[in-house]
């Protein structure tokens, strides 16, 4: 009876200490598609900006004091960094930038490292940014025949209040492209592109195939709203992964194979083609020949400005480009910590997120770890065409940090599992006796 008493005691502690840091989650992504603005003082604050402030003295703590990971120890060595680089080159600058990077980036990553420890946290994470999606889906409808984002418009009209500006974008495919909550059609649908492999694979023990593939619909029409490239370009990569996986469910390498096919094909355009591989990803992964163009001139025009300023990166300053391009902004978001931060500033962001993600490809098997590689996989080369800033830019980090507890041997599988098209089976195990009544 005492164990009874004290099993249920345990139990009873560890099902509120999830569903604190549950609460702890949905807050966080409440203020991540809820897109207000203030100042305090001289500092322009947002929602995200105001949460992970407070928060960050408890997230910090943990990260500092608990065993490490390496991209616990990169990012947070790249915070420092940063205040060099900017130091160097706008010093006037210097420790705003350097604190909002903290708390956007830093601290997205850390709330997802303290909070989400076990499986149970990370289907409620998936089931919120689904919802979420799903709720955003009648203003995408409605906003891509008016043009209006209508939530947006909203939060500015409250006295006090700001909100993202709304932006002007010509029509593409004769829609009007959605921003629905966020700075830019493109963090839209961002957002919403990460939940199709979380949903379909991730929630494949939990929800119907039916329930999966309707919902996998809805998602990718509410990204398709966007009508950006770099967004849908997740999607289409997720979905070949998904269908690519269940295709050669029973090869033993297919992964392996996959890999090969990719090297084989950069090598094979790079010998066959006028163009360069870069370009021809480019072409491939916008909606128009132009903006294919613009993606390429931005690439080779930022590689010079890193090759010019490979140690400090250029900070805010403006970056080195043709004269033809009026425009500052930098469609890549790899090539932007480069030439801002220079090369020691890439190279810890992205080991951190190589490192990430091949740590949890060694995790046991399981739905949420093959989801969470899918949709990693997608946001990596949506970078490399996209630029994310302030709301989006933290959740990139905050689903980074998500998964990293899939590494965790302690949670191995006794049996492999496979994906089938009715979901995820644990196969026959001839030593599989099941228990007497």
């Amino acid at each position: 009876m005492q164990f009874t008493d004290m099993s249920a005691a345990i139990h009873t502690s560890t099902t509120r200490s999830d569903m604190r840091k549950v609460a702890i989650l949905l807050a966080y992504l409440a203020c991540v598609v809820i897109p207000i603005r203030f100042m305090i003082g001289p500092l322009q604050m947002t929602s995200v900006r105001l949460y992970l402030l407070l928060m960050l003295p408890a997230l910090i703590w943990p990260l500092l004091t608990r065993p490490r990971i390496w991209p616990d120890v990169l990012l947070m060595a790249m915070i420092p960094w940063v205040f060099i680089a900017m130091w160097k080159n706008t010093p006037a600058q210097a420790v705003e930038h350097t604190g909002i990077t903290a708390i956007e980036m830093l601290g997205g990553y850390a709330l997802a490292r303290l909070c989400i420890r076990n499986r149970m946290q990370f289907e409620m994470l998936i089931k919120a940014i689904v919802t979420l999606i799903l709720l955003c889906l009648p203003l995408a409808m409605l906003e891509t025949i008016t043009g209006d984002p209508s939530f947006i418009r909203l939060i500015r009209a409250i006295p006090g209040l700001s909100s993202v500006d709304i932006v002007t974008i010509a029509p593409r495919l004769g829609f009007e492209r959605v921003q629905a909550v966020f700075a830019h059609p493109i963090h839209f649908g961002l957002f919403c592109s990460t939940g199709i492999s979380l949903l379909f694979v991730g929630m494949s023990k939990t929800l119907s195939l039916m329930t999966r593939l309707t919902g996998l619909g809805l998602i990718t029409l509410t990204t398709f709203l966007a009508l950006s490239s770099g967004a849908f370009l997740s999607v289409v990569i997720q979905l070949f992964l998904i269908a690519w996986m269940l295709i050669f469910a029973g090869t033993k390498h297919r992964w392996l194979i996959l890999m090969l096919v990719c090297v084989a094909a950069y090598v094979f355009i790079d010998l066959v083609s006028n163009r360069t591989p870069v370009r021809v990803f480019f072409s491939y992964a916008t909606f128009s020949a132009h903006n294919a163009y613009w993606r390429g001139i931005i690439f080779e025009w930022g590689m010079i400005n890193v090759w010019n300023n490979p140690i400090f990166g250029i900070g805010l300053n403006d970056w080195e480009r043709p004269h033809f391009m009026h425009s500052g902004s930098m469609d890549n978001f790899w090539l932007w910590i480069a030439v801002r931060y220079g090369l020691p500033g890439f190279a810890m962001m992205a080991l951190a997120w190589a490192i990430g993600i091949i740590r949890v490809a060694r995790g046991p098997a399981s739905p949420q770890k093959t989801a969470w590689m899918f949709c990693m996989i997608g946001l990596t080369f949506t970078l490399c065409t996209v630029h994310v800033w302030t709301a989006i830019y933290s959740f990139t980090f905050f689903l980074f940090g998500a998964g990293q507890f899939l590494a965790d041997n302690s949670e191995e599988e006794p049996e492999p599992e496979k994906l089938t098209p009715l979901g995820y089976n644990r196969p026959y195990h001839a030593n599989f006796v099941r228990p007497t009544a």
